[in-house]
């Protein structure tokens, strides 16, 4: 049974309000992604602000409407709900994402994925599409679910079948991305299946996401990527700044995320992003 969701505002939200009653089709989806990619972050500042957030797509939809964003399980999982409220037929899928260190392959929770259905084209004669607004610099618009290769403005991208999930899918990423490549599952994921996984990522002392509060807003020309206090943008260059003062550091969140904190919240955050600075500096040196 479809659930429903304040379509109008979330499409409000991505700047497209006219696109409430449109056929789906390979070039809405299309739009809907990048508008989604463009205007609402990948961040987890909610979790130095103590902030109780859970899988639930229809709670990451109000998250959304409010301003906010969210990793892989909210993004894609609000998105889902936008998608079939819109007349798509999704699957959600049991991912997995790879850093760039010697960690094994394999869909262990760690990300949902998103697929969409019954949409053929010359690129998809079987109308299948990889959609996934939960990598941060990872996809601005959607990808066929065709084995190749793939661009998006500086990044280039291959999806082929999966080595480490028989049956299921691989991406990797561009060597300048953030992490190496993910697999993903066939089969048809529940939420619930993320909910372990989730419980870690948020919580555990040793997660990058506890660790370093981080935002990311990819665009057609590249990569906007906040990192503790560090601005990282990657287009046809690839410019770190180094944002030194608090009033530099909520100019970006404002100008580059489009969030805006009140004051109780902006000490929290300028601190928990001084402390993970200031690691960072220690473990770069010599």
């Amino acid at each position: 049974m479809p659930v429903s969701i304040d379509m109008p505002a979330y499409l409000t939200r991505l700047g497209l309000p006219e696109m409430e009653d449109h056929e789906p089709s390979v070039t809405a989806l299309a739009a809907l992604h990048r508008a989604h990619a463009e205007r609402v972050p990948y961040e987890v500042l909610w979790i130095p602000l103590g902030r109780q957030v859970t899988v639930c797509p229809r709670e990451a939809v109000g998250r959304i409407l409010a301003g906010r964003g969210g990793y892989c399980y909210h993004l894609n999982g609000a998105f889902s709900l936008l998608l079939r409220a819109l007349g798509y037929r999704v699957t959600r899928h049991v991912g997995g994402v790879q850093g760039w260190r010697d960690e094994q392959a394999g869909a262990n929770g760690g990300h949902l994925a998103l697929t969409v259905s019954g949409l053929p084209s010359d690129a998809s004669p079987d109308g299948e599409w990889f959609v996934d607004l939960g990598m941060g610099d990872g996809l601005h618009g959607p990808l066929p679910l065709v084995t190749g290769e793939y661009e998006q403005g500086p990044f280039r991208y291959a999806l082929r079948p999966s080595e480490a999930e028989p049956g299921g899918w691989r991406f990797d990423h561009d060597p300048v991305g953030s992490f190496r490549g993910l697999d993903f599952r066939t089969e048809k994921a529940r939420m619930s299946d993320f909910g372990v996984k989730h419980e870690e990522m948020s919580t555990s002392a040793t997660s990058s996401f506890v660790l370093t509060p981080m935002a990311a807003r990819r665009d057609a020309a590249g990569v906007d990527v906040l990192r503790a206090r560090n601005l990282r943008r990657i287009d046809d260059g690839d410019v770190l700044t180094e944002l030194a003062t608090e009033s530099e550091y909520f100019a970006a969140l404002d100008g580059v995320f489009g969030m805006t904190f009140d004051a109780a919240e902006r000490a929290i955050l300028w601190e928990r992003a001084s402390a993970a600075h200031d690691r960072w500096l220690r473990e770069k040196k010599p």
